[in-house]
C-alpha cells in the first residue's frame, strides 16, 4: 500500500499552521497548560508525519524496503538511514513525547509566566519561551524534510 507523500506534506503544513496560531495567538490570551499540551500534541503529530514522509521518500528511492508500523521502530530506521543529521530532531521528538505522556503540574496558570512542569527524575518545565523554541525547532525539521525532498 503506497502512501501519498503530497497528502502527508499537506497534513504537516496544517499541523504547523494550527500550532503557529495556538502559540502566537491563543496562548497569548488564554495562558493555560491545556493550551501548551495542545501545542505539544500538534508538534508530535507534525514529527510523526514528517518521519513517515522521510521514510517514504527513501522507500521510493529504493534505499529501504519496508516502513515499520511502530513509531519506535520508525525512529530507529530513520536514525540508521539519516545518521547524524536527525539526532537533534529525534531528541526533541522524544522529549515532546515524554512531556505529553508525563504527569504534570501547573504554575502561574492564567498569568504571563504560565508553566507546565512534567514530573520526572529531572522535572521538565515548559513555559511560553521554551514552547516557542520547540515550535521553531519543529519548523526546522520540516525545512530539513523539504531539503531532502529537493535532493
Amino acid at each position: 500500500m503506497a502512501v501519498d507523500i503530497d497528502f502527508i506534506e499537506e497534513n504537516i503544513r496544517e499541523e504547523i499552521k494550527r500550532a503557529d496560531h495556538i502559540v502566537y495567538v491563543t496562548l497569548k490570551y488564554t495562558r493555560t497548560c491545556d493550551v501548551i499540551k495542545n501545542v505539544i500534541k500538534r508538534l508530535i503529530n507534525a514529527f510523526d508525519m514528517g518521519i513517515l514522509e522521510l521514510l517514504e521518500l527513501r522507500k521510493e528511492e529504493g534505499k529501504i524496503d519496508i516502513i515499520p508500523k511502530s513509531p519506535l521502530a520508525r525512529l530507529g530506521l530513520l536514525e540508521n538511514v539519516f545518521k547524524v543529521s536527525v539526532k537533534d530532531y529525534i531528541r526533541l521528538y522524544n522529549l515532546l513525547k515524554k512531556i505529553d505522556k508525563g504527569e504534570y503540574t501547573k504554575r502561574d496558570e492564567y498569568r504571563k509566566g504560565v508553566t507546565l512542569i512534567v514530573k520526572d527524575k529531572k522535572p521538565v518545565e515548559v513555559n511560553m519561551v521554551i514552547l516557542k523554541s520547540y515550535f521553531e525547532k519543529t519548523k526546522d525539521f520540516i525545512k530539513f524534510i523539504e531539503e531532502v525532498k529537493a535532493e
